[in-house]
């Protein structure tokens, strides 16, 4: 990715927050991989927490703003 000075997870989201694709360890001054059809945001991430975490396409994720009511 451009303009970082470190490597990233970036984790690809669609409008309900599903997992669409993970892209681990994406390294400073690289240009990006694309996006799947249908990307809504994007959570950009420090390597290795996707791994870490085990987050993973099809995972949903949930926000506590989201949640509490």
């Amino acid at each position: 990715m451009l303009f970082m000075r470190f490597a990233i997870d970036a984790v690809f989201l669609d409008r309900s927050m599903r997992v669409l694709r993970v892209a681990e360890g994406l390294r400073p001054w690289v240009p990006a991989v694309g996006a799947p059809r249908g990307t809504d945001s994007v959570l950009e991430v420090p390597a290795g927490t996707a791994a870490r975490t085990g987050t993973q396409a099809g995972d949903e994720l949930i926000s506590s703003k989201s949640t509490a009511r």
